[in-house]
């Protein structure tokens, strides 16, 4: 079966190639140990979205959309991966997980000395790479998601202790946790090309836009079936409180919301608990109410893409959202 993301990549094969290649090379050291673990994060990437976010959002917002790309586009997408991965790779040692898309973690094969330092040097090299060529445009785009990131996982665990999210929260956390990483490679891609600072803030909020609907995209699973490297009911068990339950809950009398909290704060080791949970949720309308506001976050996201002129790129973006709200895992 044909992979989607190829199609979607059609327009930036040659730089999604050349990217490769680059990203390879910036992740090369000469000390042994340090250079291994570079090679098994090179060999396990994933889909490589943020790349193509990147490079897409660069021909959208180009004066060429057909052109060749300024070398600085390659590294806004570098050193987006790099900073990103020196995250997951420090969430993985705080999570005391020991697997990464199907695969160990850096933590559960080197320990967590190492997956730290490793981290830590993830975050030097991305800062290197935008110094040596005077990227500070670029710079301040990606130290702004990585700072959001950081408050987005701290107000999540500090609301997760007392389980009163409200919506407003919720959007909040999942702007900064998701949202503000793709909103980076946006507004990182359109700020290589020379774009005006109206293009590039343009350019991040479609990012931002595409991002809730990821994330929301993504907590829904958490009630699905679906084989997407989560066990169902995995956001319950952690006491994360997602959108289609915030909005259960808002709807539940004062003794089922009671219930349902203490499902929530006490389901270690009672699989029924999260199930009750999860039939709740489905009982009370919070699935659709989701897709709902997933949906409202894609059309939002569409109507400021449709402001840039068309060309293949923008297509292809327009493709590539669709892809992340339909995919099935």
């Amino acid at each position: 079966m044909a992979n989607p993301l190829d199609s979607i990549q059609a327009p930036i094969a040659a730089e999604m190639a050349e990217f490769e290649v680059k990203f390879r090379q910036s992740m090369q050291t000469n000390v042994l140990l340090l250079d291994k673990i570079m090679g098994y994060i090179v060999r396990r990437k994933g889909k490589q979205v943020r790349p193509m976010f990147v490079f897409l959002t660069a021909r959208t917002a180009a004066a060429d959309p057909a052109g060749p790309l300024d070398p600085a586009a390659f590294r806004g997408a570098a050193l987006i991966e790099l900073l990103h991965t020196a995250t997951l790779v420090h969430d993985d040692v705080v999570d005391e997980s020991n697997y990464r898309r199907g695969f160990f973690s850096i933590n559960a094969l080197w320990k967590n000395k190492i997956a730290v330092l490793v981290g830590d040097y993830l975050l030097s090299r991305g800062l290197q790479l935008a110094l040596e060529h005077d990227d500070f445009d670029l710079l301040k785009i990606v130290n702004r998601a990585v700072r959001e990131l950081s408050e987005g996982e701290l107000l999540q665990i500090e609301k997760a202790r007392r389980l009163d999210i409200t919506e407003e929260v919720y959007f909040d956390i999942i702007r900064q946790k998701t949202a503000s990483l793709i909103a980076s490679c946006t507004a990182v891609g359109a700020a290589s090309v020379g774009a005006s600072k109206e293009t590039v803030e343009r350019a991040r909020l479609f990012g931002e836009k595409v991002g809730m609907a990821f994330q929301i995209k993504d907590d829904l699973f958490d009630y699905g079936t679906a084989e997407i490297g989560k066990p169902v009911g995995i956001d319950i068990k952690e006491k994360k409180m997602t959108l289609p339950l915030i909005y259960a809950l808002q709807q539940a009398s004062w003794l089922d919301k009671r219930r349902v909290i203490y499902n929530v704060k006490n389901n270690a080791g009672h699989r029924e608990r999260v199930q009750q949970v999860i039939d709740f949720v489905k009982k009370s309308g919070g699935l659709e109410y989701a897709v709902q506001t997933m949906e409202r976050y894609r059309d939002e996201a569409l109507a400021i893409l449709h402001e840039f002129p068309e060309s293949a790129a923008r297509t292809a973006l327009e493709a590539l959202i669709n892809y992340t709200i339909e995919r099935e895992k």
